[in-house]
């Protein structure tokens, strides 16, 4: 069986969701039912004894580039995609505590009555007294994305891995509604990622994980147990790391 790395074993992971994940088959918004099979697949994690932070966006209610091409100014529209982020914050860490976890709500953005502050070091200590902690607000600064803080966070709190769970099943040589023959990558590096010119992250927040060697796993939070077995080493997405040689699934 593949297997993206059979010696590697997570302590502290950074999982990284889109905002269009809490909306399921709504598209918009927020789907209870989506957001509470995503709280037990979190928890299922962490009753494995890996710390989890999370960074949550907020595409499924604002995206801030798309409402600036609309006409919005992009500070202003980024600002409020932050304040989607606290939303969707809100919404996971009350359906993870209502199975029973410890969480904290950390925001980038100054907001006392709903969210602590993001503080390098307290993040930290709740990760260590195996609280799961949800990072909301971006980077509190507007032109950058949740991608980004993503990085920005998983480096600064050293975590193993970045896990971006997404809606695709993980990096293509090509677009596969377009192109019926398409291949799923198993693993490739950066460098190979930038020459092939493949949409991973945005290009601040690739560059963050590329010169920190940050590894990045991409995959489908969607299928069941996807999360359990992204962290047990079992193949699913595409890994992305500072080894060469990429390989696509089927291959030896």
């Amino acid at each position: 069986m593949l297997n993206h790395d059979s010696g590697k074993s997570f302590n502290r992971i950074l999982l990284k969701l889109s905002g269009e994940v809490l909306a399921g088959e709504d598209h918009h918004g927020i789907n209870p039912v989506t957001v509470k099979n995503l709280a037990r697949q979190i928890i299922e994690v962490h009753q494995l004894g890996i710390e989890i932070a999370i960074v949550i966006g907020g595409g499924n209610i604002i995206r801030g580039v798309s409402a600036s091409s609309d006409g919005m100014d992009r500070a202003t529209a980024d600002y409020m995609g932050m304040m989607a982020t606290i939303i969707n914050g809100l919404a996971l860490q009350d359906f993870l505590e209502k199975e029973g976890v410890v969480t904290r709500l950390q925001s980038a953005i100054e907001i006392k009555s709903v969210a602590e502050p993001f503080i390098r070091r307290r993040l930290i200590r709740h990760l260590e007294k195996k609280r799961i902690v949800i990072l909301a607000g971006g980077t509190g600064s507007p032109y950058f994305t949740t991608d980004t803080t993503a990085a920005l966070r998983a480096i600064e709190i050293k975590a193993d891995i970045v896990l971006k769970g997404t809606r695709v099943d993980g990096v293509y040589d090509d677009d596969p509604r377009k192109n019926s023959g398409a291949k799923r990558y198993f693993r490739l590096s950066y460098m190979e990622a930038i020459q092939k010119q493949l949409k991973i992250m945005d290009s601040t927040a690739f560059s963050l994980c590329m010169d920190n060697k940050m590894p990045i796993l991409v995959f489908n939070i969607e299928d069941n147990g996807s999360l359990v077995k992204a962290v047990s080493g079992q193949s699913v997405g595409t890994l992305v790391d500072s080894r060469k040689g990429a390989q696509f699934y089927g291959e030896k």
